[in-house]
């Protein structure tokens, strides 16, 4: 069994439905602060989604010694290097997908996973993703509709619901925009035996 550092609905549907036995607990991390202070350092997109990954999976694997401890986080930045983060309230999401409209960004989604108090295991991922131009009045009645929903996601958007409408393209796991590198961690725990070979 993992514990999954995280209190995410989407990436617990997807260790479910992939048959992962797993728990989930709560980091008790402060993304803001701690996202504030690695952007500080310079870490990019990437770079910034693997920190936040292992800081969650390290803060998790103090309190439970010999667990294979799961951190995730997903960063955004648009094709020129800008970060996004999460919308600070609907205003600020109409803003973010305005801002999103006719470009380029890409989705970094990272995993690590800590034994003991170190990491053992990390992967990022990236999908390129590519989002139609969208009417201020497409804009409202999304948000109308998905607003409770999507408020939790960098972007804004769930892929697997009404979000994937905001999309023209996609290139990448589908896995990782929900979340989690999927693939990739199912190789890793079948290599530690915790899931079948």
């Amino acid at each position: 069994m993992i514990v999954l550092a995280s209190q995410s609905a989407s990436r617990r549907a997807l260790l479910s439905a992939a048959g992962v036995p797993f728990e989930a607990l709560s980091p008790g991390v402060d993304e803001e602060a701690a996202k504030e202070a690695l952007r500080a350092d310079g870490l990019d997109a990437r770079a910034l989604a693997d920190a936040l990954a292992e800081l969650k999976a390290l803060r998790v694997s103090r309190r439970v010694p010999g667990g294979l401890i799961l951190g995730c986080d997903q960063t955004l930045s648009l094709d020129d290097g800008m970060m996004i983060d999460k919308a600070v309230d609907r205003a600020d999401a109409e803003r973010i997908l305005r801002l999103l409209s006719g470009r380029v960004h890409h989705l970094h989604s990272a995993a690590v996973i800590a034994m003991n108090g170190e990491p053992i295991w990390r992967h990022v991922e990236r999908v390129r993703m590519t989002v139609r131009l969208l009417s201020d009045a497409f804009i409202a009645q999304y948000l109308d509709q998905e607003w409770e929903q999507c408020r939790w996601c960098v972007g804004n958007y769930r892929i697997e619901g009404p979000g994937v409408q905001l999309f023209a393209k996609v290139e990448g796991s589908q896995f990782a925009i929900q979340g989690l590198p999927l693939l990739p961690l199912l190789d890793f725990l079948r290599v530690r035996g915790v899931l079948p070979s």
